[in-house]
């Protein structure tokens, strides 16, 4: 049985990630899965961890002081060491012994001095555009393979490795493909649907517009909501519902509740290239899908997704969405996101990684 430790940016979690998708996924295995301390109420914080599944136990690092960073020097690299230590000795109660390490952050090239690992994979899937550039490079650098989430980020660390595979996101696809049949609610008008994280740089101006200009269509978001400047002024629409996050079990019936689906940019990441899961949940379903992009930005699949390039656009293109012939591209969608299925994404993990001699 193959041993994997794995350097995680999120926690174990019912709605899970996209690492804890593609680890979970790989047969055979013994994973130890560390991530972040989440602050008084971790669940997984302490000596022990959690065994989330039989062959999983899940632990939280230490906290670090806040704003620690590089230049620091000597107190920088001591926390560092500590949490290389903390994860070494965990894999030691483990019996693990010279491991396959999972890395998805730049900052875990500081831990690798002290641990013992067979070989080592980074999983990249942003820009980390806020750590050094160094960081990421030797983390890329001393990986046997590099998986990245879309073109731009793999062409970004060709330079750093020879070893890198494409690897977009994915989506559960029997969970949001499977028809609802729940009554839906009352709502006036047909009913425009965002779901995801409602971040403070999200460009919600077209939606702003879109509403103002049609108040017989009704627009839910379903999502976490941080301090975004324009949600006031949508709280204040009639035909805005905010529903808030909502558990990974009950998103496919909110989502069926939608005639079409919107996809808005941050206004700080112009040149992002990754694929969300979100518009593999949206293309799930085979519902149209309206998506803003930049100026110079391709749509990734303009035979199933309206592109927008201004508020207007986005208005005219969510009219004729609405009007969309049913079935009309309805399975080419469906193709789309089952292609993208995580049991299919882990499956080509487990072929690379095997190929490598990893797994």
């Amino acid at each position: 049985m193959k041993q994997i430790l794995c350097l995680s940016n999120e926690p174990w979690s019912s709605s899970p990630g996209r690492t804890q998708q593609l680890i979970a996924r790989l047969k055979d295995t013994q994973i130890l899965y560390f991530s972040p301390f989440a602050g008084r109420n971790d669940r997984f914080a302490g000596p022990k961890g959690r065994q989330v599944r039989p062959n999983v136990t899940a632990y939280s690092l230490p906290p670090l002081p806040l704003h620690l960073q590089e230049r620091y020097g000597a107190l920088f690299r001591l926390e560092r060491r500590r949490l290389g230590r903390f994860v070494a000795d965990r894999a030691a109660r483990h019996r693990f012994r010279e491991p396959l390490l999972w890395t998805t952050n730049p900052e875990h090239v500081h831990l690798l001095d002290d641990l013992d690992y067979g070989g080592l994979v980074y999983d990249c899937d942003r820009d980390w555009e806020d750590l050094p550039p160094a960081w990421e490079g030797s983390l890329a650098q001393a990986a046997d393979v590099v998986f990245a989430a879309s073109p731009l980020l793999k062409q970004r660390l060709a330079p750093c490795s020879s070893n890198i595979a494409l690897l977009p996101n994915g989506v559960n696809f029997p969970l949001f493909s499977s028809p609802d049949s729940s009554p839906r609610p009352r709502t006036h008008g047909p009913v425009l649907g965002w779901e995801g994280t409602i971040w403070e740089d999200l460009d919600l101006e077209p939606l702003l517009y879109a509403a103002r200009m049609r108040p017989d269509w009704t627009f839910l978001l379903v999502g976490r909501q941080e301090d975004n400047p324009l949600l006031p002024r949508l709280r204040r629409l009639e035909n805005v519902i905010l529903a808030g996050p909502k558990p990974l079990s009950e998103l496919p019936e909110w989502l069926h509740r939608c005639d079409v689906f919107l996809n808005f940019v941050r206004e700080d990441r112009p040149y992002e290239d990754v694929v969300a899961s979100r518009l593999y949940e949206y293309l799930s379903t085979g519902k149209p899908v309206v998506s803003m992009l930049w100026p110079d930005q391709v749509e990734r699949f303009p035979d199933v997704v309206y592109a927008a390039y201004d508020d207007q656009e986005f208005l005219t293109l969510c009219q004729h969405a609405l009007t969309e012939a049913p079935g009309f591209v309805s399975q080419r969608r469906r193709s789309h996101a089952a292609a993208a299925a995580w049991p299919r994404r882990a499956a080509e993990v487990a072929r690379i990684l095997g190929m490598a001699g990893l797994l």
